[in-house]
């Protein structure tokens, strides 16, 4: 039961991270795409 809860506990900040990974990757993409036009990104 403690392995199972542990493991449970411990894979929140994976979840977290790749999401968090998802949405940088996505905004850097942007940004270089918007330098590549000559546009603002806002």
């Amino acid at each position: 039961m403690t392995a199972l809860l542990t493991t449970y506990v411990l894979m929140w900040p994976v979840i977290v991270f790749g999401v968090l990974a998802a949405i940088t990757g996505g905004f850097a993409k942007d940004i270089r795409k918007a330098r590549k036009e000559g546009r603002s990104i806002i």
